[in-house]
């Protein structure tokens, strides 16, 4: 999708991807929920409109003093803005790392001091907010929308770029002002023409999803991505030009920008959106009409609300896909079971972000509910391999459960700052996933729980948790975690955070190992990350807390 595909080099880069979908497919709209924040007066109607002002920020970003190869750290509110942000700063061949807007600040200052002095890509609101008491040692800052600094702390180097600073500057540790640089205030910049790194040197940082604390720094580069790309190419090929295709996925993960640069190479009609809520998605469905779409499987959760909603916001879904995670049959069912296309789909992905995607499924509507939400089907022949070990490092054989490893040519380069870590989970150079499986004979995955998951009574907790979600109709989400002793602990949210009827509970786990009695959340009280993941362990010590 950029130099890559059609001169033969194997890289995949960011920088250039709208640049070459504007070359093929000028015209193509893109219809956005929400104004950039970064540009909210600018079009949304193309290919060609978003090309342009992805260049256009990557020439400010140039006059700023941005330079190849320094790190961009971009860290602000919940925009489509991030990913063109993003582009524009690989475009001049800059890295760019891309921090969750849900971060609290601490975690997001700690990410920061991991990345060494970069350039920071922000906003008034997440100045005021995350970042306000935080102390954070950055090369400068960039205030990405019109509003005015607030006071903080940053420390900038001697020779900052000072034109255009904003009128209320952060603070350096000694209190001396230390202004922040406004983008609006670069506005004209000469156009630079694009820059290309090595394939094999950083690209792009992403960060793991911090189920268990502080998120790695994943490093990915050019080549690697790459490798992810091909065979997501080839998956999308049934639909290129023919569907309109929405995405509503978190802008800080490779997978957005994989899904991006298929979808921008065929020249189908794109639906951005940034709120997975679906009082904001029913709406932007009914009105935008896709065939295909892909959100987190969390959110899909969420969308069952949307079957028998106004407008029939489903009805014009022939495709669904979900990464990241495993999906619940009962979700799957009742999505597909509001599409008006006569064989609608579900394509479910398992992969992670030091990999790209690893095994994929697809559910039809007459066997979805039937469906064990385990299997997450086959391994991508040609791109991975995948392997089966027991604690011994030695294969175990079809049916047997063990660890999960895998070798792909799209695995990241490491952890930023981090390097050991990352060299633990490899041998010979097979890369550990963990998480617990086995495969079947005829060689499709089964998921058992995470490594770190496990509850020594429990077979397999995310098992428990299909079956419970498909008798009890009335669950938004369950979740099973290791209580203070280890036992395991279901935690419960209903749809409409009401009381749990315990008769119907007790009738539901008839049949399923011995659990404690069930806790109930509100939904919102769930600790999740930028993908929606529940964070189990942040969910355990919530529990043992309660007790």
């Amino acid at each position: 999708m950029s130099a890559d595909l059609n001169t033969g080099v194997r890289a995949f880069y960011i920088g250039r991807m709208f640049d070459q979908a504007a070359d093929a497919h000028p015209a193509v709209s893109v219809s956005l929920d929400q104004p950039l924040g970064c540009a909210p007066d600018a079009p949304q109607a193309t290919v060609g409109d978003l090309a342009t002002l992805v260049a256009d920020l990557a020439a400010r970003l140039w006059a700023i003093g941005i330079r190849p190869a320094e790190r961009v750290a971009i860290y602000k509110q919940n925009n489509f803005d991030i990913a063109l942000l993003a582009c524009a700063a690989a475009r001049i061949g800059a890295v760019p790392a891309l921090l969750a807007p849900a971060l609290p600040g601490d975690i997001a200052t700690e990410l920061i001091r991991r990345l060494d002095r970069p350039w920071l890509l922000t906003d008034t609101e997440t100045l005021a907010g995350p970042l306000a008491a935080q102390e954070l040692v950055v090369r400068g800052s960039v205030l990405v929308d019109d509003g005015h600094a607030v006071d903080g702390e940053v420390v900038l180097d001697d020779g900052a770029v000072r034109n255009g600073a904003v009128d209320h500057p952060l603070h350096d540790h000694s209190g001396a002002p230390s202004p922040v640089v406004r983008l609006g205030g670069y506005a004209g910049s000469p156009p630079r023409d694009p820059v290309l790194l090595h394939p094999k040197e950083p690209a792009l940082i992403t960060h793991s999803s911090g189920t268990t604390g502080v998120p790695k720094l994943v490093v990915h580069c050019a080549g690697a991505l790459w490798h992810r790309l091909i065979p997501q190419l080839a998956i999308a090929s049934p639909v290129r030009k023919r569907l309109k295709v929405a995405f509503c996925l978190t802008f800080v993960h490779s997978r957005f920008y994989h899904a991006l640069g298929v979808f921008l190479r065929y020249g189908n009609p794109l639906v951005i959106a940034s709120d997975s809520a679906p009082e904001t998605v029913g709406p932007l469905l009914v009105r935008t009409r896709p065939g295909f779409i892909e959100t987190h499987p969390n959110a899909f959760i969420d969308w069952e609300d949307l079957v028998d909603a106004p407008g029939q916001p489903l009805s014009s879904i022939k495709y669904y896909a979900a990464t990241f995670d495993a999906i619940h049959p009962r979700t799957v069912a009742r999505l597909l079971s509001a599409s008006k296309h006569r064989r609608p789909l579900m394509l479910a992905f398992y992969g992670q972000s030091e990999t790209g995607p690893v095994a994929g499924r697809w559910f039809t509507r007459r066997g979805a509910a039937q469906a064990d939400g385990r299997c997450v089907g086959l391994t991508l022949p040609g791109f991975i391999r995948l392997r089966v070990v027991g604690a011994d490092g030695r294969r175990v054989r079809p049916g047997e459960a063990g660890h999960l490893e895998v070798r792909s040519r799209g695995r990241a380069l490491t952890y930023l700052g981090e390097d050991e870590r990352f060299a633990s989970q490899l041998r010979d150079g097979w890369w550990r996933l963990g998480d617990m499986g086995y495969r079947s004979r005829r060689g499709l995955l089964y998921l058992i729980d995470r490594e770190v998951d496990q509850i020594a009574s429990m077979p397999s907790n995310l098992q428990a948790e299909d079956i419970l979600m498909g008798r009890l109709t009335e669950l938004r989400e369950i979740v099973i975690v290791a209580g203070p002793e280890g036992e395991p602990v279901p935690v419960v949210c209903t749809r409409d955070d009401g009381p749990l009827d315990r008769a119907r509970w007790a009738r539901a786990i008839d049949g399923l190992p011995d659990m404690a009695e069930p806790v109930e959340l509100p939904f919102h009280q769930l600790p999740r990350t930028s993908t929606a993941k529940i964070q189990r362990s942040v969910l355990s010590r919530l529990v043992a807390e309660r007790k």
